[in-house]
């Protein structure tokens, strides 16, 4: 019924940016709070970022005045920039979205998760 595609990940040396795209697709009917999160190798996933469908924002405090999170309500579409790159944000990035939808003619609610985009930071 619904997916979520990250995109944008790749390799880049400390310094560098990146910027990740998530992309929602279904019956939605809307798009609530959007997040992304990150999990780094033998570490638990952590919340990076969040949106309000306002557009209202916040980042953990190791991220912030380097990574911006935006959205387009009307492409159902987010996204991270990330800039000033450091090894330590090395990790798998994952779109998370809080979703109405369509069904048999009816709204549910829903949780959804991409399936993560990898991003290396080379030192």
């Amino acid at each position: 019924q619904v997916q979520l595609v990250e995109s944008g990940g790749g390799l880049v040396q400390a310094g560098g940016s990146l910027r990740l795209s998530c992309a929602a697709s279904g019956s939605i009917f809307s798009i609530d709070i959007m997040g992304w999160y990150r999990q780094a190798p033998g570490k638990q996933r952590e919340l990076v970022a969040t949106i309000t469908s306002g557009g209202s924002t916040n980042y953990v405090d190791s991220v912030k005045g380097r990574f911006t999170f935006s959205r387009d309500n009307a492409k159902k579409s987010a996204y991270l920039q990330m800039n000033s790159l450091k090894p330590e944000d090395t990790a798998v990035y994952y779109c998370n979205a809080a979703v109405i939808y369509y069904s048999g003619g009816r709204k549910y609610s829903g949780d959804y998760w991409g399936q993560g985009t990898q991003v290396t930071v080379s030192s």
